[in-house]
C-alpha cells in the first residue's frame, strides 16, 4: 500500500510541472494583493478547509523567515457564522456572505476545492468578482465549475483526492515562500 501510494503522489508531482504558469500568475496575484494593503481571504470544504487555515497561519505567522505579520483570513474558521449563515441561509453561502462583509476590490479570494465543484465556493467567486475582487482557484481534477468562476485557475492534473490534497499544499508552500522572498519586511504597507 506504502509504495503504490508513493508511486501515484511522484507521478503527480511529476505531472506538476505542466501547471507551473498558473502557479507563477496566483502567486503574483496573492503578491500584489498584500503590496497593494489587500488581504487574502481563503476557502474550501474539509481538508481544503484545513488548508485554508494553513495558508493563513503561514502568511499571518511566518512560514521560514521572521517579516511583518500578513492580511490573511481562513473563512472556514468561524463557527459561528457558518453555522448562523448555513442555519438561516443556505449551506452554499457561508463563504460568499463573508465575502460580501469583509472583502474589498484590493482583496483576493482564494477558493480550494479538489473536486472543483463546490457550490459554496462557487457562491464566494460570484461574490467576489460583484466586488471586483481577484480570485484563485486551487482545484483537481478537471477544474469542475470553479474553473470558468475564477480569474486564475490552478489545475492538479490528478484524479484521487489524496494525491490532489498532497499537490495543493506544496502549492501553498511555494506560494508562501514567493511571498517571503518577494515582500520580507518591505514592499508590504504598515
Amino acid at each position: 500500500m506504502f509504495l503504490q501510494s508513493l508511486q501515484e503522489h511522484r507521478r503527480c508531482f511529476e505531472k506538476l510541472a505542466e501547471i507551473a504558469p498558473a502557479v507563477d500568475r496566483a502567486a503574483q496575484a496573492i503578491i500584489e494583493t498584500l503590496q497593494k494593503g489587500g488581504k487574502v481571504l481563503i476557502c474550501g470544504n474539509g481538508g481544503s478547509a484545513a488548508d485554508a487555515q494553513h495558508l493563513a497561519a503561514e502568511l499571518v505567522g511566518r512560514f521560514e523567515t521572521e517579516r511583518q505579520a500578513l492580511a490573511a483570513v481562513a473563512l472556514t474558521t468561524d463557527s459561528s457564522i457558518m453555522t448562523a449563515v448555513a442555519n438561516d441561509y443556505d449551506f452554499s453561502g457561508v463563504f460568499a456572505r463573508q465575502v460580501e462583509a469583509l472583502g474589498k476590490p484590493e482583496d483576493v479570494l482564494l477558493g480550494i476545492s479538489t473536486s472543483g465543484r463546490s457550490q459554496n465556493v462557487a457562491e464566494a467567486f460570484k461574490r467576489a468578482a460583484d466586488k471586483g475582487m481577484a480570485t484563485i482557484g486551487l482545484l483537481g481534477a478537471d477544474g469542475g465549475v470553479l474553473k470558468d468562476l475564477c480569474r486564475t485557475a490552478v489545475v492538479v492534473p490528478a484524479r484521487r483526492t489524496a494525491r490532489i490534497q498532497e499537490a495543493h499544499v506544496f502549492i501553498l508552500h511555494v506560494w508562501a515562500a514567493a511571498v517571503e522572498e518577494t515582500l520580507g519586511n518591505s514592499g508590504v504597507p504598515q
